[in-house]
């Protein structure tokens, strides 16, 4: 009969220490990596379906090169000096296309798990950041592309003029992946920053104060970052990113601006306001400030 009584009452916390939340946390972020994982391999197989018109369209910037045309006069000629290249190349190309073609469901995935630690006002913009990450990676890789073969052209034109350019075919898919992702992500970077201030960790003031750094930074990042390294990509990938920052920083201040001065977002829905109204007549005595005991005529 004590057994039953002292198993009667409620159950103990399992862990009064709050492990249990943190393995609830493990186990959605273990079951999101696992879908945007089944996304991306249903991506790659697609790209093993789609590989030969995309990698016609991959090729293209080194055909417009005067340079594809040495081995093979008339026509763009690649070569591969390996057994496993060109299967390793067609690997490559459907990576690419995966994580393209599942970038809807892996950022879904990312933006799913973030937004429980975000504030209810600061949720709303979950679907505008996912709206605008998708196409500012687009546009980077797009911007990328346009630029590939006026790169690619400069850097084989330091070439003597008595040589062959007998460019391996894996070499210039790592080129051109590295070109897309790096541009890609890149113009993710402003979107960052407005995604700080809203989150309340970067202030427009912040951003303002080291303004000239941060521009002396981006040309820094795109002469070190691309692979080539010539100037017309550094300029083609700092200019728009330096645009897209003025843009960022411009949401920022009007934001800011049209903030109330005192700002409790950051407060949970259960936690009192540091400062409340006294709604109460001037007439109308503290109930507080009376003595104990006191005679109440």
């Amino acid at each position: 009969m004590a057994l039953l009584k002292r198993s009667s009452g409620p159950a103990p916390d399992p862990d009064p220490e709050g492990r249990m939340p943190l393995m609830e946390h493990l186990r959605e972020l273990r079951n999101r990596l696992l879908i945007a994982l089944a996304a991306g391999i249903v991506g790659i197989v697609v790209g093993f379906i789609v590989f030969d018109p995309v990698w016609a369209f991959i090729k293209e910037p080194f055909c417009e090169t005067p340079q594809a045309g040495q081995l093979r006069p008339g026509e763009c000629t690649l070569i591969f000096g390996g057994i496993f290249q060109s299967f390793f190349l067609t690997l490559k190309v459907s990576a690419l296309v995966g994580i393209v073609v599942s970038s809807p469901v892996w950022l879904y995935q990312i933006w799913a798990f973030v937004t429980p630690a975000l504030y209810r006002n600061e949720k709303r913009y979950s679907i505008t950041f996912l709206g605008l990450a998708v196409p500012l990676f687009l546009l980077g890789t797009a911007l990328a592309y346009f630029i590939m073969d006026t790169s690619l052209a400069i850097l084989l034109g330091f070439a003597p003029t008595d040589s062959v350019a007998a460019i391996q075919i894996d070499e210039y898919v790592s080129y051109v992946l590295i070109m897309l992702v790096i541009f890609g992500i890149s113009f993710e970077l402003p979107l960052l920053l407005v995604f700080l201030n809203i989150v309340g960790v970067l202030s427009h003031a912040t951003v303002k104060k080291h303004r000239r750094w941060v521009i002396f930074a981006m040309f820094i990042f795109g002469a070190v970052i691309t692979p080539g390294g010539d100037p017309l990509t550094m300029l083609a990938l700092a200019m728009p990113m330096i645009v897209l920052y003025f843009v960022a920083e411009f949401f920022m201040f009007m934001r800011e601006k049209r903030m109330p001065a005192e700002d409790f977002s950051h407060l949970s829905d259960d936690e009192a306001s540091p400062l409340v109204e006294d709604t109460r007549p001037v007439d109308d005595p503290d109930p507080l400030d009376e003595e104990p005991g006191a005679d109440k005529r």
